[in-house]
C-alpha cells in the first residue's frame, strides 16, 4: 500500500492571502509606532468639543503644559466651583517623574 500527499486547493489558496495579512499588519504595526504630535489647533478643536459633550455634567477639560517636562496633562475641572476634580496623569506624578530624570542626571550627564 503506497500514501499519497493529499493536496487540497483551499490550503494553496489561502496561504498567500495569510502572508498578505500578515505584511498588513506588519505595516500597521509599524505606521502605529510612529507617533505624530498633534498641532495646537487639532488639540483646541478636540478640547472644545469635549467641552460640549462635559456641559451638562458642569465640568469642562483643560490642558496644561508642565514646565520640566514640556508634556500636556488634562485637568478636568468643576465650573460651578472652578475646581480641579481629577488629573491625567497626576501633576504629583509628573513633578516625581521630572525630579528623578533630575537626579539621574546628575550620574548621566555631567562629566567626571
Amino acid at each position: 500500500m503506497e500514501l499519497k500527499a493529499i493536496s487540497s486547493p483551499v490550503f494553496q489558496k489561502s496561504e498567500p492571502v495569510l502572508k498578505s495579512q500578515n505584511l498588513q499588519e506588519d505595516t500597521s504595526k509599524a505606521e502605529a509606532s510612529v507617533t505624530v504630535k498633534p498641532t495646537k489647533e487639532k488639540l483646541e478643536k478636540v478640547i472644545s468639543a469635549m467641552n460640549d459633550m462635559l456641559k451638562p455634567s458642569q465640568t469642562s477639560t483643560k490642558f496644561v503644559l508642565h514646565e520640566k517636562l514640556n508634556e500636556y496633562y488634562v485637568q478636568i475641572v468643576d465650573e460651578t466651583t472652578k475646581e480641579v476634580v481629577k488629573e491625567i496623569p497626576n501633576k504629583k506624578f509628573l513633578d516625581m517623574y521630572s525630579e528623578m530624570i533630575d537626579f539621574m542626571g546628575i550620574f548621566v550627564d555631567k562629566k567626571i
